[in-house]
């Protein structure tokens, strides 16, 4: 199943696919409604997604699409090179991504690969997707040896002043560490602090 938003697109895509064996292309949407009126009574094993929808952006079709049906793997095929939007897809489920400029060898690979239960996303996405976990690494947030303290401690599900008396410190002291420590992980309260620390190693 092709969804895009240019004919154009899809009738190079369906005459690059018809002769492969194993692949037919059931049906072809150039709109996000459609696309899910459709899937409310059809299926589709691989469905090749553009990003970029007159109606429905394609980032937000990825839900909607998997609840209608769990088990079609989604294969975006766009010009869109955006960490934020190849992340964001892949945490909402998409299988694969594909930059419109690779070969018709590569996307036909890459279809047979998550039909197959794989995933697949060609080298300059795997760049992206590189470039934009290296700046999450280098964007978060420094901690002190004693805020680092404070925090494993916090964790350990102490309270103020037990914390205080470990450390040799006031109790205001601690409540004026734990709210450095918010701030800096831009949490509200103490479970998203700790959640946040734990899953990105600061503890």
């Amino acid at each position: 199943m092709i969804v895009d938003d240019h004919p154009m697109v899809i009738e190079g895509l369906k005459a690059l696919l018809e002769d492969e064996e194993g692949i037919l292309v059931k049906d072809c949407f150039t709109n996000g409604e459609s696309t899910l009126i459709y899937l409310d009574d059809h299926d589709a094993d691989v469905i090749l997604l553009d990003v970029n929808l007159p109606d429905i952006n394609g980032v937000d079709m990825v839900v909607p699409i998997l609840s209608r049906q769990k088990h079609a793997k989604i294969l975006v095929l766009s010009t869109y090179n955006e960490g934020s939007i190849i992340t964001k897809m892949i945490k909402n489920g998409v299988k694969g991504y594909l930059m419109k400029n690779v070969g018709a060898d590569e996307l036909t690979s890459a279809i047979y690969k998550v039909n197959d239960g794989g995933v697949y996303y060609d080298k300059s996405v795997q760049m992206i997707l590189a470039d934009s976990a290296a700046q999450d690494v280098v964007q978060l947030p420094k901690l002190t040896r004693r805020e680092k303290h404070v925090l494993s401690l916090i964790a350990a599900g102490k309270r103020t002043n037990d914390i205080a008396e470990e450390l040799y410190i006031s109790p205001l002291t601690v409540e004026t560490h734990r709210r450095n420590l918010m701030q800096k992980l831009k949490v509200s309260n103490a479970a998203a602090m700790v959640r946040f620390a734990m899953e990105n190693g600061l503890i």
